[in-house]
């Protein structure tokens, strides 16, 4: 699938004293100090390109696949307030991704761990919707080599890692205010302060908790089995279809959709997946992005603690692994192979 690319430009921040770099101020650990950046403007948009086709649909496949919280926008957002202006035709979208730009700056300014980067703002549409993609991509250093076999350096930017970056649904922000999904942020590799800064910035708080309504989804999926009284063995085969119609979503870079997900599943005593969940009032959205590390445990047991790491597929439960309850172990059979081999080598 493509993107339509609608207006993007690129911004950089710089510092704004070129002789200090954020590594010297990082490692004076005794009196670390924020590092001030200016915003560099680029005073035209991108021409629409191939290479700028090619690099938003890079930034929009890597951005799908990461990690995001999801937000709403606090009444006094200043980030919001200059949204507004350029939805309203007030300012023109070179205008909007400036100020927002100087913006970022200043408040990055204020953190010690402020770094350089390029910032990319791209108004885009995917599948009939009407995104705002606003991202600070770091730079890495490389090697190029010229016609003459001459070796030169480059600074690339950073397309498939960055933790700074956030999309905006512009089509339900404006056709429905009140969503507590219309912005999502990424969930960066290197823990909350990045994140933290980030709504900040954006003025905006979190919204809609896709780990819980992920969590709420297995525990109705167990309560459905429970309630009907399945085996074992039924309880599992559900499982498996839920697993798999949400491996399939991810994959897809879809939501799960509880109507389709209860189509896929099985009718128990004349009453639908959808109908129990809303009838037991486990408040679940129509629709919820996938959180793939809480889908695991639809099909597999696994744990680590002390020294011991265990992961075992749920459908050998009270088969080739039995669990001893009372003693708190657990039995395993048929040990696989490479471990067997290993052990024996180890006695």
């Amino acid at each position: 699938m493509s993107i339509t690319v609608k207006q993007a430009v690129l911004h950089q921040l710089q510092y704004s004293d070129p002789r200090k770099t954020a590594q010297t101020n990082l490692e004076n650990i005794n009196a670390p100090q924020a590092v001030p950046l200016k915003a560099h403007l680029r005073h035209s948009l991108l021409p629409l390109t191939d290479d700028v086709d090619n690099l938003l649909l890079t930034l929009h496949q890597a951005y799908q696949g990461k990690s995001k919280g999801y937000g709403v926008f606090q009444e006094n957002s200043l980030f919001a307030q200059n949204l507004n202006l350029w939805l309203e035709n007030d300012i023109d979208f070179l205008q909007f991704s400036a100020s927002s730009t100087e913006a970022l700056a200043a408040e990055l300014s204020q953190r010690i761990f402020a770094q350089p980067g390029t910032v990319i703002v791209c108004h885009y549409s995917f599948l009939a919707t009407d995104y705002l993609f606003f991202a600070l991509l770091d730079h890495k250093e490389g090697m190029s080599v010229d016609d003459h076999l001459d070796i030169h350096p480059t600074h690339a930017l950073e397309v498939q890692r960055f933790d700074v970056a956030c999309r905006i649904n512009l089509s339900e922000l404006q056709n429905n205010a009140q969503s507590n999904r219309y912005l999502t942020f990424a969930k960066g590799r290197i823990g909350r302060n990045i994140g933290d800064f980030f709504l900040t910035f954006l003025g905006a708080e979190e919204g809609l908790d896709a780990k819980v309504q992920n969590q709420c989804l297995l525990q109705a999926v167990h309560d459905f089995c429970t309630e009907n009284e399945l085996s074992a063995p039924a309880r599992q085969e559900v499982k498996t279809q839920v697993f798999d119609y949400c491996q399939e979503q991810i994959k897809n870079g879809e939501e799960i959709k509880l109507q389709e997900l209860s189509e896929q599943m099985p009718t128990l005593n004349s009453r639908s997946f959808a109908n129990f969940t809303e009838n037991a009032g486990y408040d679940l959205e129509a629709e919820f992005p996938p959180v793939k590390n809480s889908l695991k445990t639809l099909k597999k047991f696994s744990g680590s603690g002390k020294g011991v790491t265990i992961s075992f597929d749920a459908s050998l439960l009270n088969g080739r692994v039995q669990w001893d309850e009372e003693n708190d172990r657990l039995i395993i059979q048929d040990l696989p192979p490479n471990l067997r081999d290993q052990l024996e080598k180890a006695k």
